[in-house]
């Protein structure tokens, strides 16, 4: 796209798994539809967009889905719930994982209905192929942004051009598979400066991609996208910088009421923040680590805090990356948390030089 280059920046911020069923939603009826933000919904207001993966159904539905095997885990929350999305002043929803159709597919049309209804964009499921295909297109400092949002599991549950479901795709670099990712991100990239792409794939609680996922989430740069989000594994993962775009190989939990892993502490996240040099440079990202309690999200106590970035400078430092550890009581996206010791963030600093190479390309 052709656009006047705008001189504000531009601040994204990418969040993982928003789960408000099960106890989540007990304690919003006790509690408050806010609740589940803690003390973050002052940096939630300085953003521009902020993007998370609704890890559950948000229906009045109570008929569970099934096949005839075994499911673990359902998530819903009633209708009402999306309130809490709208004060967290959420932009998009990926709905493309799986929990979309955790109350069939009559479940996950309310859920896309409700989303409609609160102005929530979103992607990734709907009434039938061409639906749950499309990209979406969020707009904010003048900048066109397109998000497409695709799951690897379950196949059961995906769409074809007749019947809903979730926009499916294998981990595979075989041409004809990934010849689907392929138009998707041409159809966005059409009609967007900045494109997205999201996808809610692979193990559970793991701490690394696999090698095969790293070349897949190369292979989707290669193909257009600016910014690859990926969420399922519950625990926040590396971030690798390849052609100036950047790979969140995992973003993590946000809000939930899991049971907590002792050794890789999914209670521990971060809140990634993505700046934008309009229309389509990304300068930078931060992260912004929080702590996940009573079924609420805060910004990270110091022990919690630390223990993070030990963790993820490693995880990035495996796949080239540096983070820049810094203090900014009075960052602008922190109004009134100095009394607390200000708020801390660790900077990903994306190459202007790789950048140049990368749309050269």
């Amino acid at each position: 796209m052709t656009r006047e280059v705008m001189t504000q920046s531009l601040t994204i911020a990418i969040a993982g798994d928003v789960m408000l069923g099960r106890l989540v939603n007990e304690t919003i009826a006790r509690k408050g539809y806010s609740h589940p933000w803690g003390n973050l919904l002052s940096v939630l207001q300085e953003v521009d967009l902020f993007l998370v993966n609704l890890e559950c159904a948000l229906t009045a539905h109570t008929q569970p889905w099934h096949n005839g095997e075994y499911k673990a885990f359902y998530f819903r929350a009633g209708p009402s719930v999306a309130e809490t999305l709208r004060i967290g002043r959420v932009d998009f929803a990926s709905v493309a994982n799986n929990h979309s159709c955790d109350f069939g597919t009559v479940g996950m049309g309310e859920t896309v209905a409700v989303l409609d209804q609160a102005s929530i964009a979103h992607a990734g499921a709907g009434a039938d192929l061409a639906a749950a295909s499309k990209p979406v297109f969020l707009s904010a400092q003048g900048v066109r942004v397109g998000v497409v949002a695709f799951a690897d599991y379950p196949q059961e549950w995906a769409a074809t051009p007749t019947t809903p479901g979730i926009n499916y795709t294998p981990i595979s670099l075989d041409p004809q598979d990934f010849a689907k990712v392929e138009q998707a991100l041409s159809a966005a990239r059409q009609k967007a400066d900045l494109v997205i792409f999201s996808i809610h794939w692979g193990p559970n609680m793991s701490p690394r991609p696999m090698e095969l996922f790293r070349q897949f989430a190369r292979q989707v740069v290669d193909a257009g996208a600016d910014i690859f989000w990926r969420h399922s594994a519950h625990v926040v993962q590396g971030v690798e910088v390849y052609r100036g775009r950047p790979i969140l190989y995992d973003t993590g939990d946000f809000i939930d009421d899991y049971a907590v892993d002792e050794l890789l502490h999914n209670d521990l996240s971060a809140l990634f923040l993505v700046k934008i040099k309009p229309p389509d440079t990304v300068e930078r990202v931060d992260l912004v680590p929080v702590f996940i309690s009573d079924m609420q999200v805060n910004l990270a106590p110091e022990r919690e805090r630390a223990s993070l970035i030990k963790r993820l400078t490693l995880l990035c430092a495996e796949m080239g990356t540096d983070l820049e550890t810094c203090s900014e009581p009075s960052a602008s996206l922190r109004p009134g948390l100095a009394a607390s010791g200000g708020a801390h963030k660790v900077s990903i600093t994306v190459s202007q030089e790789l950048q140049g190479e990368a749309r050269k390309a």
